[in-house]
């Protein structure tokens, strides 16, 4: 008799035949994350997409880095492979070094990217800090609950509203984690421009 653990495996796998049906009939060798994760959610469903994409990302489907999706990880394969030279290739293949001076420029853009993202959750603690201790203030001291309740309630619709904005822009769940890698995201992108860095410079070598 069937179990209820081996049909929820069955399904997960009809669902990842699904999204790698889908991804295949992609003729570009990349998309957004944010694309991605549509994909996934029409394949599942909103709660289940996140763990789905995850599925995929570690099965080896296709391979995630910050904002982008890799569709092709066989060419990736094969541009590590020529990438990395052969024990009989010289030590100083030309692809060789370049892959490591770009190795190193995607760490120092990983770190500032984080760096930057911590700084901005930092300031927002500092925020709803001081906000707290002031409505608490305004609420004991200066004024009174009755005028303090509809201005807490219109704050925290204000919040509400701006959460309900982010996930309609990044189809992204709205958790500390979410936002961290979107963030994350959207600041790699940026110092990647800033430091003419393009992850598509390894092109050459998926073909060769």
């Amino acid at each position: 008799m069937t179990s209820m653990e081996e049909v929820k495996k069955a399904l997960k796998a009809s669902r990842m035949e699904i999204v790698r049906s889908r991804l295949r009939a992609i003729s570009r060798s990349s998309v957004s994350y944010s694309e991605f994760m549509q994909i996934c959610r029409e394949a599942s469903s909103e709660e289940q997409r996140m763990e789905l994409a995850r599925c995929l990302d570690e099965s080896g489907v296709v391979i995630v880095l910050g904002n982008v999706v890799l569709l092709r990880p066989d060419q990736v394969a094969k541009a590590l492979e020529n990438a990395i030279p052969l024990p009989l290739a010289s030590r100083l293949d030309p692809r060789r070094e370049e892959l490591r001076e770009l190795e190193r420029q995607k760490a120092v853009i990983d770190e500032k990217a984080k760096a930057m993202v911590r700084r901005e959750l930092w300031c927002g603690l500092v925020f709803f800090a001081a906000q707290t201790v002031g409505f608490i203030r305004l609420t004991f001291w200066e004024l009174s609950w009755d005028v303090m309740e509809p201005i807490c309630f219109y704050a925290t619709s204000s919040y509400f509203l701006a959460g309900y904005v982010f996930f309609m822009r990044t189809s992204t769940e709205l958790s500390f984690e979410g936002f961290f890698k979107r963030r994350f995201a959207t600041k790699q992108e940026q110092l990647m421009k800033a430091f003419k860095f393009d992850a598509r410079r390894t092109a050459p070598w998926m073909f060769s």
